[in-house]
């Protein structure tokens, strides 16, 4: 209620009242009570003038998440395009698809395919550390037997380090068995630390990898060193901050981002685990990565597929008949189509191609039963029915409800592959794709499917 006071302004008041009775409890009057409660109401405007402006400034800072989520998105695909027709070409041509090479170009071929898949490197860094910032990255954890991941990890970087004159040691604890992690993270945690290791130690020296279980304080650490240039005391403290680098003149020694070891922090947290580092400067470098362990209960190997455990091998090689392998391979990027084609008849595999999904769905359903592609390599982005919609209407029909279906995609987002396979694709390949992994993966795929008939004869 507003009311005119004797100043002449206009106040806020409350104004509550009760009856007066008398003695027989007949109303004779009432009292009131006039509470001025400007300064409570100026308050309540100001508070609700502000919670509109928070939830406009919500409303603004979701809608650019979402911007910023679809440029990542597109930014990955349109770089990941070109990269995967770069890497696959030097990759077939270094195997000779296209005639024999000189010595001089084979070199010339390894120059460009390390420096795409350094620049893939930097490409897969930036958009980890958005998605991990973005809280947008999520863990696909099974039980990973630790030599597998310790052993993988080594392979991709052991060749650098031997050119480089370092020795490489491992120290495995056979007691840690298998840990509970997401394999492809450990993994890029492992590799960005070893390649520090290796960058930054000369030649001579040693650099290496252990594993190690706490049962007391159910954790395993794994180790790696180096007996490099180190990092002093008073620059340790930056070593996991994004973009940050200690060497960060024009004449800095060594290339990088700044951006692998950020990685590896995140990486481990969100693990739910935690990194130490030990260094002298001149003398070397430890980092120690703690993860939850605990002691594995023994397990037939037999049964460790059906476990979830990533062991590589463990669905074994079936020789195809005769018949080539028929491939139905779905792009709509030329440059891809003619390498992987090309890759795939080279190994004497029948490749058919069609552009759109609308066309994969025509021709499948033309085919005769002699003719049906034994595995579907699809793309995801196409004009018109996209790879997934393509998926999903396939997986209705009764003659290819279990042909093998692998998405082989630029789309490298969160949920990008939960919703390929969720469509009823069986695999997710991210491109650019080693095409030897490629092979691997429609051997795998179709072996699987000839796997009963192979054992019943």
């Amino acid at each position: 209620m507003n009311m005119l006071a004797v100043t002449g302004r206009d106040i806020d008041v409350l104004v509550s009242g009760s009856p007066l009775t008398d003695e027989s409890g007949k109303i004779v009057g009432a009292l009131a009570l006039i509470t001025d409660i400007t300064a409570r109401k100026r308050g309540e405007r100001t508070l609700q003038e502000q919670t509109e402006k928070l939830e406009a400034m919500n409303r603004e800072l979701s809608q650019a998440m979402k911007l910023k989520d679809n440029f990542l998105a597109a930014m990955s695909h349109e770089l990941r395009t070109p990269l995967n027709a770069i890497l696959g070409l030097s990759e077939a041509l270094q195997e000779e698809v296209y005639g024999p090479l000189t010595d001089r170009q084979r070199k010339s071929l390894r120059t460009v395919q390390e420096s795409g898949r350094h620049l893939l490197a930097l490409i897969n860094d930036i958009l980890d550390l958005s998605k991990i910032e973005a809280e947008r990255l999520t863990l696909n954890k099974a039980l990973v037997d630790i030599d597998e991941l310790c052993n993988t990890s080594l392979r991709l970087v052991r060749e650098a380090a031997v050119r480089k004159g370092l020795s490489v040691k491992t120290e495995i604890d056979p007691a840690v068995g298998v840990v509970n992690v997401d394999m492809l993270r450990c993994k890029q945690i492992l590799v960005n630390l070893l390649s520090n290791a290796t960058k930054f130690t000369e030649a001579g020296g040693e650099v290496g990898l252990g594993a190690k279980a706490d049962p007391d304080r159910g954790i395993v650490q794994l180790t790696v060193w180096d007996t490099g240039i180190g990092i002093a005391a008073e620059d340790q403290g930056k070593l996991f901050q994004p973009f940050v680098q200690l060497d960060s003149t024009l004449s800095r020694q060594h290339a990088g981002t700044g951006l692998g070891l950020a990685l590896v922090e995140r990486l481990t947290r969100l693990h739910g685990g935690t990194v130490e580092l030990h260094s002298v400067l001149g003398k070397g470098t430890r980092i120690t990565v703690s993860l939850p362990w605990s002691a594995p209960e023994p397990l037939p190997r037999a049964k460790w597929r059906e476990s979830g455990i990533y062991v590589t091998g463990m669905i074994p090689s079936i020789s195809l008949t005769s018949d080539k392998t028929r491939v139905l391979l779905v792009d709509d990027n030329a440059a891809n189509v003619d390498t992987v084609r090309d890759y795939l008849e080279s190994r004497n595999y029948r490749v058919a191609v069609a552009g759109t999904g609308e066309a994969a769905l025509e021709l499948l359903d033309m085919l005769p039963p002699a003719d049906r592609p034994h595995v579907i390599l699809m793309d995801i982005q196409m004009p018109g029915i996209d790879g997934v919609e393509a998926t999903m209407r396939l997986r209705k029909l009764p003659k290819y409800a279990l042909t093998p279906v692998v998405a082989v995609t630029a789309l490298a987002m969160p949920g990008d592959r939960e919703r390929c396979l969720a469509a009823g694709m069986n695999e997710f390949l991210s491109k650019p794709v080693r095409l030897a992994l490629l092979q691997e993966t429609i051997e795998r795929l179709v072996g699987a499917l000839r796997l009963p008939k192979a054992q019943g004869t």
